[in-house]
């Protein structure tokens, strides 16, 4: 079969650059290995898909290249996506930090965009699997259900988050069979793993959830964090967990919300315990297993003024050092990917390759939980979606 714009993966990013290829009158192919399409987008937000963020912008990512994704966010907005949802009547609510999340669910908007493919007479063909790839003037795609030729070859296939919804790594083999740099991939957003001693202390904490503040170097998130029976997960640790390197090393402001050492200096004449001080602040049963390691409790009034700083800091420094992540089964997103110095911040075209382009998560461009990552899918999407 030949076509004009063949697209490799049926995600957020494209069916965005369908839909705008369609628009332009271009014949285009979705080739999706899965049996339906948008199966990350119908899990995402606990089933109501956090769409897009209102405060999208270049600081939200991470990217070898922190400017590369100013010119595709520049050029469709979150507010050029809440408009297409808003034109086809889905109800939708900010829940807090800009984050925009259905009112009702994630089909909606898989629906919307299969809605917007089929006006714009996007071919979907799903259960296809692309066996192999090659460019002679055109491109040649063979599949497990027959050859595909085309003019432009658009790779949207997602990175190795959620291997058990189809995730192959495909997008890094095609990238690396064009000779294009492909930044190692890692997991991202993804829970903590505790050390064995700090395991056999905290995992019996499992579901206690506390709003702190998760720092490393300058970044700062605060949110909450969520002890489990491996580690640490919650909003807070997912996105700390994207600067983290190899030796998943943090720190977390349990008071994030006040001055530690104004707190304990204005109980320091108390006769009552620590712990039972700071149990007006934090959970009673996770101070059972902290303050014998890191502030042992007495009486307030038996502190010295230097005991008590030292606590304080303690407090909002809380040094983590954790074994590692949970891996792709239980990360969000995948850092790294295609290199953005061999595309066009753009057209997301191949600078190497004439006619190849990369979108979406296979990109090393990478947004912070809240609805950034479906953001840059759109985005990314709908540049390309002007050129192929």
């Amino acid at each position: 079969m030949k076509l004009d714009v063949i697209i490799v993966g049926a995600g957020a990013a494209g069916l965005m650059c369908a839909i705008e290829a369609g628009k332009r009158g271009r014949r285009v192919a979705i080739l999706e290995h899965n049996e339906r399409p948008g199966n990350k987008i119908l899990i995402s937000g606990g089933g109501r898909c956090n769409f897009t963020n209102i405060h999208a912008s270049a600081k939200n990512y991470i990217s070898g290249n922190p400017h590369f994704c100013k010119s595709a966010l520049a050029r469709y907005t979150p507010g050029d996506f809440l408009a297409l949802v808003e034109k086809h009547g889905i109800a939708w609510h900010e829940k807090k930090l800009g984050q925009l999340f259905c009112d009702f669910s994630s089909k909606n908007i898989l629906d919307m965009l299969l809605k917007e493919c089929s006006d714009a007479g996007v071919l979907l063909l799903t259960g296809h699997t692309v066996l192999s790839t090659q460019k002679s003037g055109q491109f040649t795609l063979e599949t497990n259900r027959g050859k595909f030729e085309c003019d432009s070859l658009v790779i949207s296939s997602g990175g190795l988050s959620f291997p058990k919804l189809g995730s192959s790594g495909i997008g890094y083999q095609i990238a690396q069979q064009f000779d294009m740099t492909v930044i190692e991939p890692r997991p991202g957003l993804v829970p903590m793993v505790w050390n064995e001693s700090e395991r056999q202390l905290f995992a019996d904490l499992s579901g206690i959830s506390m709003e702190t503040e998760a720092i490393h170097e300058h970044n700062h998130f605060m949110e909450n964090i969520l002890f489990t029976h491996r580690g640490l997960s919650g909003p807070a640790i997912l996105q700390i967990s994207n600067y983290l390197g190899s030796t998943a090393a943090f720190q977390i402001n349990l008071l994030p919300h006040e001055s530690a050492q104004d707190f304990l200096f204005s109980e320091r004449k108390s006769p009552k315990e620590l712990r039972t001080i700071l149990s007006q602040r934090l959970p009673q049963r996770f101070l059972q297993k902290w303050c014998p390691i890191h502030a042992p409790s007495k009486p307030m009034n038996q502190y010295i003024p230097a005991e008590l700083e030292a606590i304080a800091h303690k407090l909002q420094a809380w040094p983590v050092e954790m074994q590692g992540d949970e891996g792709y089964p239980k990360a969000e997103v995948t850092l790294g990917g295609v290199d953005t110095s061999e595309l066009s911040s753009k057209t997301m075209e191949s600078r190497k390759v004439p006619g190849l382009y990369f979108i979406g998560e296979v990109v090393d461009v990478t947004g912070w939980l809240g609805g950034y990552n479906f953001q840059w899918a759109w985005s990314s999407g709908h540049a390309a979606g002007q050129f192929v």
